[in-house]
């Protein structure tokens, strides 16, 4: 990141460029990647980072002379920065040492105590003490003039921050020396004002995370490598300043409620029909997709690009996590005979643990059809020659007629669009296939026998999926392609008889129809005749209340068959608005 607005879009010619094109193949493959702009991205809003030099240097203090190998540190960077060094690991204190002359000079400080948080990113970190006069802001207990330092190197093990990929600012190189001397070279630069794009859009409308106080999905703050998200009430929140575009949130996301936005889903599926579309008509034949990234996996495949097969045709994104299920099955449903998904030991293992678990949804969404679930892999080796090798092991797969929708920003949509085109020429059509727990696809399965109709689950289902039915027969009913396997009508049921099932189901008929669940005659006030609840219902009511010493006399049992209008009326006629003891 500089100080002019980052530029995220990679120079996708270092890989193309060196490609061989000695077959049919490899010329289809040339003209379809010289056709085509995959990395098009559209604007988006940006996020502003400021430094002004504040440096906070970390380490455990244990014994006299522990703080050597920080103040020297600090001396290196002071000619750019103003250094802090911290010493943690003492009792519930907070105190400025004194310093030599030599460190002093340089506008180093030191202060010694624990530390009881650190947070923050880029230009806003905060370190709260630990003091017996309770926690104090270091920055603040030092005489600073502001509540924040800009940059931190932390010299702890293990460090502060633990996640897969610590916020923009912060260096905790551990007792890696490469590591040390990347992070001694970059400090120096990060003083002045940054900008990244904001990588995420989110509409909360669709966001199936919690209802009511009821906890649902939960998919996106497990999948990010961050910790920018978290949860508010029913809904969740990006921090943007601490997210760094690794899209594993919008891979997760069964609803599409988070998307990445840097580049859209339209614009990557229109610019992958088209380089295939490309390619097909240049005479290419058993396209392999490769999607890598603009770092680790770019640099991986640099020194091997002339040696890649030549129907091998790599597409470089910012990050792989942001390559998701109707990326991957939308690219087949275009012609792609293989999607392979390049990721190697540097992509965060949250990234890479999702990836594989989205991808094995898709592999038997593939397999359930008949298609080979060959078709979509993820190669997670570090070694290049490895990578060729299982290229060139790829077994070859029948050629599929190409789809033409457009791309579009919705998720689900553009997977329902790919499957059922995949299904038209399904090898063996099958009426469904089982998934794993955790798919976002399925059917929600209810106990009729000790459902009461009480639509607790209607009322917190986020996508309507479960609805009443809008007539006068009490019903419970059910759209599946809306399911997106949340659990929070499970959760939100009184009696505990609804679970869910993970499936999908090939045929859109089926699978869009609306079937009822549960039914029931409605029950009618005993006085003025109008329908208020369920036979089961009342049923369920009468039998756990019989036995309650508020319930002992007929008039009050009787008041539990009458509407709440009846009932009221009952009370007041006969026992002045106070149940019949």
């Amino acid at each position: 990141m500089t100080g002019a607005t980052t530029t995220l879009s990679a120079d996708v010619d270092l890989v193309v460029g060196r490609l061989s094109s000695s077959t049919l193949a490899g010329r289809a493959r040339q003209a379809a990647l010289s056709a085509t702009h995959f990395n098009k991205r559209n604007p988006t809003s940006l996020i502003e980072y400021r430094s002004s030099g504040e440096l906070l240097i970390i380490d455990r203090f244990k014994s006299a002379g522990d703080e050597t190998r920080a103040l020297n540190l600090a001396k290196t960077l002071s000619a750019n920065l103003r250094c802090t060094v911290f010493m943690s690991g003492l009792a519930p204190t907070a105190v400025s040492e004194p310093i030599e002359p030599e460190f002093a000079a340089k506008g180093i400080t030191v202060a010694v105590g624990r530390l009881a948080q650190l947070s923050g990113h880029l230009g806003q970190f905060a370190a709260t003490l630990g003091t017996s006069n309770g926690d104090v802001n270091l920055a603040r207990h030092l005489g600073k003039t502001r509540e924040h330092f800009d940059l931190v190197l932390d010299l702890t093990v293990p460090p502060y921050f633990r996640q897969d990929l610590a916020p923009l600012g912060y260096y905790a190189p551990g007792d890696d020396g490469q590591a040390l001397r990347g992070a001694l070279a970059e400090l120096p630069d990060l003083i002045g004002e940054f900008e990244k794009p904001k990588f995420f859009n989110y509409d909360p409308d669709i966001c199936a995370h919690g209802s009511r106080g009821l906890s649902g999905c939960t998919r996106c703050l497990s999948a990010c490598p961050t910790t920018a998200i978290s949860s508010i009430g029913d809904k969740i929140e990006v921090d943007p300043y601490l997210c760094q575009g690794a899209g594993s949130c919008a891979t997760a996301c069964p609803t599409g409620a988070i998307t990445y936005a840097y580049p859209s889903l339209s614009d990557q599926l229109d610019a992958v029909r088209g380089l295939l579309r490309k390619y097909h008509d240049d005479g290419g034949t058993q396209a392999c997709l490769l999607f890598h990234d603009a770092g680790p996996g770019k640099q991986a495949l640099l020194p091997v690009a002339d040696r890649l097969p030549e129907h091998v045709i790599p597409l470089e994104v910012e990050e792989i996590g942001a390559v998701g299920m109707d990326m991957w099955l939308a690219a087949l449903a275009y012609g792609a005979n293989h999607v392979v998904l390049f990721a190697p030991a540097a992509v965060p293992p949250s990234v890479r643990g999702e990836i594989a678990m989205q991808l094995e949804y898709a592999a038997m969404m593939l397999e359930g059809m008949g298609h080979a679930r060959e078709r979509l892999q993820l190669f997670g080796v570090d070694d290049t020659d490895e990578l060729l090798s299982a290229l060139g092991d790829l077994a070859s797969q029948p050629e599929l007629r190409p789809a033409g929708f457009a791309g579009l920003d919705e998720k689900r949509t553009v997977i329902r669009l790919a499957v059922d085109h995949l299904y038209n020429q399904a090898p063996v059509p099958t009426v469904m296939t089982a998934l794993p727990t955790g798919a976002p696809f399925g059917e929600v399965q209810v106990a009729r026998e000790g459902c009461t109709l009480c639509m607790a689950c209607v009322s917190v289902c986020p996508h309507s999926a479960l609805s009443d039915g809008g007539g006068e027969l009490p019903q419970l009913q059910f759209d599946e392609w809306n399911c997106v396997q949340c659990g929070l009508c499970a959760r939100a049921c009184p009696e505990q008889v609804i679970t869910l099932a993970p499936r999908f189901i090939y045929d859109a008929e089926v699978r869009r129809s609306t079937r009822t669940l549960n039914e029931d005659q409605p029950f009618c006030c005993v006085v003025c005749g109008k329908p208020f609840a369920t036979h089961r219902m009342l049923s369920k009511m009468q039998e756990k209340l019989k036995g309650h010493w508020m319930f002992q006399k007929p008039d009050a049992l009787r008041r539990l068959q009458m509407c709440e209008d009846c009932r009221v009326r009952d009370m007041f006629a006969h026992d002045k608005g106070m149940l019949d003891l």
